[in-house]
């Protein structure tokens, strides 16, 4: 009786061992992006990113559905920024040329952190001097807040008593994707060849 007591015990433990053993292997296999993740998020991708309501340099109110319909690269920043923004954005829009020339259609996304100073029609401008597919968001106040809280960003405005005041802010690029959302971040120590790349690897997953 002994015997089979812990026989049947055996098998028991070895089929949970076996379950967990599968479990564990699902759960690798289910991240269709794992070999191209070289930055890691506390608590996994998905505490980054969401829906967002927004203007777009049309004027029009747009949602995150809107506007990621195909693989973005996203920044926060605001077109006063007298220097790290215009490269930041210049090297995205390099990078998107690259993907294409490797047969893969991207676009940059450039969300105003200064809904005060970037209308609509001012971002239109700027995006256009980047790239024809650039799309200019910005919105209320609340609004503008509430991306930047999604995508974990930081944006502080100086104090002053004219409309030339600086912002200070996160300079990281998103890589967000249709039916996915944000896969993962670039650091702007990144070049253009390097972010494409890296974005390469993940469209190329979807």
């Amino acid at each position: 009786m002994a015997r089979l007591y812990w026989g049947m015990l055996g098998l028991l433990v070895a089929g949970m061992l076996g379950v967990l053993g599968w479990n564990v292997v699902q759960g690798r296999s289910a991240d269709q992006f794992a070999e191209c993740r070289a930055s890691t998020v506390a608590g996994g991708a998905g505490q980054i990113g969401g829906p967002f309501e927004l203007i777009d340099h049309h004027g029009r109110d747009v949602t995150d559905a809107d506007v990621v319909t195909r693989p973005t690269i996203l920044y926060f920043g605001y077109t006063f920024c007298p220097d790290v923004c215009p490269l930041d954005v210049a090297r995205n829009a390099e990078a998107v040329e690259l993907l294409e020339e490797d047969g893969l259609i991207a676009q940059p996304v450039f969300i105003s952190v200064d809904p005060r100073r970037d209308t609509p029609e001012v971002l239109a401008e700027f995006a256009s001097i980047f790239h024809p597919r650039m799309i200019g968001l910005t919105g209320s106040e609340e609004q503008v807040r509430a991306a930047s809280r999604a995508y974990r960003t930081f944006f502080q405005v100086h104090p002053s008593d004219d409309e030339f005041y600086l912002i200070d802010h996160s300079t990281h690029s998103y890589l967000v994707l249709p039916e996915h959302g944000f896969v993962e971040f670039f650091p702007r120590s990144l070049n253009a060849r390097q972010i494409a790349d890296r974005a390469a690897c993940f469209i190329r997953r979807m």
